[in-house]
């Protein structure tokens, strides 16, 4: 009976840290990208002892109950954890880990990929070319609105959010961040970074960019009243998590002008999108690619194996969420 379960294919660095854990015969893996069916995920589940999960995969009490009692690590490759039931799994001893730090970098450069692309319309103006339809340079072609010495307004300053802040620098940018929990005043200085209740974070800023974690608070926290509260050439952007945002709301904001562009690499219901969404010119969509590096995907899944490969020799793994299982 194998011990671990991986729900998609992962590096061979990453396979090798399972197999020297579990012994190769031990590791099931669905050798796929796709969604392993939720049938075939509860069967597959049976017996094994941890589960090497990514952040599609719902990890909820009837798929750790059909694994059975001796189940005793969920690992997701992912830094977020969301689709992971973690009360279910302290209260089954079930240690949660995940992979902090190490897509900072990737994920800040795709929200600034975003971010320009929505400013300057680049997605629009390639599908405007391959479409044949440019016959000649215009002064009003395509017009988009600039960077330069602008306000960035991050909501939620974790390391993600720090990262892009520092980002704006490059472009001269006044920078407002808006957390629970205030930076120190040397924080601040050192980032180059200003503190802003939400509402004056939403009606000073020309871009806002996304990096809250997924909490019943977070949940919509920007909908119909913050979109309308923006500035009418605001640009949006989120790769934080899809529920943060009322997609139905974004979508109607973006058609009636409230706001300028948007820039998505989360949704709501993943791979599902709003169709408002698909029909916005002034939205720029991507497949959930924000770690999508060679470099630093590998390295999470060697992260999440490592996860496991303690907890199946009875250490306590690196990045545990809830260690009070340990």
């Amino acid at each position: 009976m194998p011990k671990i379960l991986v729900t998609r294919w992962v590096p061979e660095s990453a396979a090798r840290i399972l197999t020297e854990a579990a012994g190769r015969e031990k590791v099931l893996a669905h050798a796929e990208e796709h969604l392993m069916p939720r049938g075939e995920l509860l069967a597959r589940a049976r017996g094994v002892e941890a589960l090497f999960t990514v952040a599609m995969d719902a990890v909820d009490a009837e798929l750790m109950d059909a694994a059975g009692p001796q189940l005793r690590a969920v690992a997701n490759w992912a830094v977020g954890y969301d689709n992971i039931d973690v009360p279910a799994a302290t209260a089954r001893g079930i240690a949660v880990c995940n992979t902090p730090g190490v897509l900072t970098e990737a994920t800040a450069e795709i929200a600034w990929a975003l971010l320009m692309s929505a400013a300057r319309r680049t997605g629009e103006a390639e599908r405007f070319l391959r479409a044949g339809n440019w016959k000649s340079w215009g002064p009003r072609l395509l017009l988009g609105v600039d960077l330069y010495e602008k306000t960035l307004g991050v909501f939620g300053l974790g390391n993600i959010g720090k990262a892009v802040a520092r980002r704006a620098r490059g472009f001269n940018m006044r920078v407002l961040y808006h957390k629970r929990t205030r930076l120190s005043a040397a924080e601040e200085r050192a980032l180059g970074v200003a503190y802003a209740d939400k509402a004056a974070l939403l009606a000073q800023s020309d871009f806002i960019s996304l990096h809250c974690p997924m909490t019943p608070e977070t949940r919509h926290a920007f909908g119909a009243p913050e979109f309308s509260a923006m500035k009418s050439s605001a640009v949006f952007v989120n790769t934080t998590r899809g529920p943060v945002v009322d997609e139905a709301a974004l979508a109607h904001a973006l058609k009636s002008g409230a706001i300028f562009a948007a820039g998505l690499d989360v949704y709501e219901d993943e791979p599902r999108i709003h169709p408002g969404l698909l029909a916005c010119e002034n939205a720029v969509l991507l497949p959930h690619i924000g770690s999508a590096t060679d470099e630093t995907r590998t390295r999470m899944a060697e992260m999440a194996a490592n996860n496991i490969a303690a907890r199946l020799r009875g250490k306590a793994p690196p990045n545990c969420v809830n260690p009070e299982v340990l």
